[in-house]
C-alpha cells in the first residue's frame, strides 16, 4: 500500500548497492555471533554491544567507515528485533542474507523524513550519503518514521514507507459471500462470480522454456549465462507482478463488498510438500513411482493462484470479518438438499447431486457450502438442510 518505484541514476544506484553490501555484511556478522553461542558460554553481545563493536570497526576498517552508519547500526537493530520475535514464537529463526536476493537497507529517525514532492507524477527521497533520489508518486505519501529501500531480482528499486493502512469499513448490508478456491479457477464466490488469477501468457510461456533450454547449455559464470538468468527472471517477475496485482484487487473489492467473507482452512504448505519416497521392498535401494512430477505440477498451479496471497491480504483489510471454515467435504455435499457423496460431483466443473438432481458449477456450489458455513461433524455427517419429516424424493433425470 505504500511502495513506490524507485528511479535512480548509474551513480546513485552503485551507493545504494554499496548500504545493501553493508547492511548484509552486519546481519550476517550479527547472526554468526549469536549462531555461535552454546549453554557453556556467555551470553551473545546485546544490541548496545554491537553498536559499540561497530563504532571500533569503522574506526578501524575505511571501507566500512564510507559507508552510512545509520545504515548499519538499522541493521543491527532489525537482526535484535528478528532474534526477539523468534524467541517469541512469531516469526521463524534468523537466516542468512544472500547478494542478489537480499538487497536492501532501512532508514529511521530523521532522515526519513526527507522527502520532498517535485510535481504531480514526481518526487525525490534523500538517502544518506546517496543524495535525492527520484521516485514515482503512484499514491499519496504516508507520514512515516522511517522507510526501506529494496532491489528485486530483475533490477528494480523500491521505496517502501513503514506505514500500515487502517481496514476497510464494512458496507453494513449484512451480506455473506463464500470463497472457494481451486487450480482451474483461482476463486469461485458464492454469488457465482469465477476469478481467475492471470499469469504469463502461452507465448511468454514458450519463451520461459527456451531460456532454461538456453541457460542449460550456458557455461556457468559466463556473461551469457548473466543475461539469460536475467531474462527469465524478468519473465517470473511479471507473473509475480501480475499475480499480486490479482490478489489486491480482489481482495479490495470483496472487503467492500461483503460484511462477513468466509473461506476454506487450507493448510497450504502442507499440500505443497514433495512426497515421500516409496523404497521397493522386493529391490533394496531402488524406489517405486510416486508421482512425484504429477504432484510438482499440482504444487506449482497451487502456488501460482495466489491462495494464500488472497486469505492474507483479506484480513488485513477485512480484520475480524474474515471466517475460516473446515473444507471437509464441501465439494461433495448438495448445497441445496445437503446428500454428500463422492459420485455427485461428476467432473472437475461440474455438480450433480445424485439425491436431489441439483446441477451447478462445483466450485459455485461449493462456495455456497462455505458461505452457508457447513461442514462435517466428527461423524462425517452434514446438518440437515430440509425438514426430517419429509419423504425421499427419487432423482429423475432426462
Amino acid at each position: 500500500m505504500s511502495r513506490f518505484r524507485m528511479y535512480p541514476t548509474l551513480a546513485q544506484q552503485a551507493a545504494l548497492l554499496e548500504h545493501c553490501r553493508h547492511a548484509r555484511y552486519v546481519w550476517n556478522l550479527a547472526l554468526e555471533q549469536w549462531s555461535m553461542w552454546t549453554r557453556d558460554k556467555r551470553p551473545t553481545p546485546s544490541f548496545a554491544e554491537q553498536c559499540r563493536q561497530l563504532t571500533a570497526a569503522r574506526a578501524v576498517f575505511g571501507w566500512l567507515r564510507a559507508g552510512s552508519q545509520t545504515v548499519q547500526q538499522q541493521a543491527l537493530r532489525d537482526f535484535d528485533r528478528a532474534v526477539r520475535n523468534f524467541y517469541a514464537g512469531t516469526h521463524r529463526r534468523p537466516m542468512w542474507r544472500r547478494a542478489d536476493l537480499h538487497e536492501g537497507f532501512r532508514i529511521v529517525g530523521g532522515q526519513a523524513s526527507r522527502v520532498v514532492k517535485l510535481n504531480r507524477t514526481w518526487a525525490a527521497v534523500n538517502v544518506p550519503k546517496v543524495g535525492w533520489v527520484r521516485f514515482r508518486l503512484s499514491r499519496a505519501i504516508p507520514a512515516a518514521k522511517s522507510y526501506r529501500i529494496t532491489r528485486d531480482r530483475v533490477g528494480r528499486w523500491h521505496l517502501a514507507f513503514a506505514v500500515v493502512p487502517p481496514p476497510i469499513p464494512a458496507p453494513g448490508t449484512g451480506e455473506v459471500v463464500g470463497v472457494d478456491r481451486g487450480v482451474t479457477v483461482s476463486a469461485a464466490l458464492s454469488t457465482g462470480e469465477l476469478l481467475s488469477c492471470p499469469g504469463l501468457s502461452n507465448r511468454e510461456q514458450e519463451r520461459c522454456k527456451h531460456l532454461q533450454r538456453r541457460l542449460s547449455r550456458c557455461r556457468r559464470g559466463s556473461n551469457r549465462r548473466q543475461r539469460v538468468r536475467a531474462a527469465i527472471a524478468r519473465l517470473y517477475a511479471r507473473a509475480r507482478d501480475r499475480r499480486k496485482d490479482w490478489v489486491e484487487k480482489t481482495s479490495t473489492d470483496l472487503a467492500r463488498r461483503f460484511d462477513v467473507i468466509r473461506v476454506e482452512d487450507l493448510r497450504i504448505a502442507q499440500m505443497t510438500r514433495r512426497p515421500k519416497p516409496k523404497p521397493d521392498p522386493e529391490r533394496p535401494g531402488r524406489y517405486l513411482p510416486n508421482r512425484r512430477r504429477a504432484k510438482a505440477g499440482l504444487n506449482r498451479g497451487i502456488l501460482v493462484s495466489g491462495w494464500g496471497g488472497l486469505v492474507a491480504r483479506l484480513e488485513d483489510k477485512a480484520a475480524g470479518r474474515v471466517e475460516k471454515v473446515n473444507p471437509a467435504y464441501t465439494s461433495q455435499t448438495c448445497s441445496v438438499c445437503g446428500h454428500r457423496a463422492p459420485d455427485n460431483r461428476e467432473s472437475q466443473a461440474v455438480f450433480r447431486c445424485a439425491g436431489c438432481g441439483h446441477q451447478a458449477n462445483a466450485d459455485v456450489n461449493a462456495a455456497v457450502n462455505i458461505a452457508a458455513g457447513r461442514a462435517v461433524s466428527a461423524r462425517r455427517e452434514t446438518p440437515a438442510r430440509i425438514s426430517l419429516k419429509r419423504e425421499p424424493q427419487l432423482a429423475t433425470f432426462a
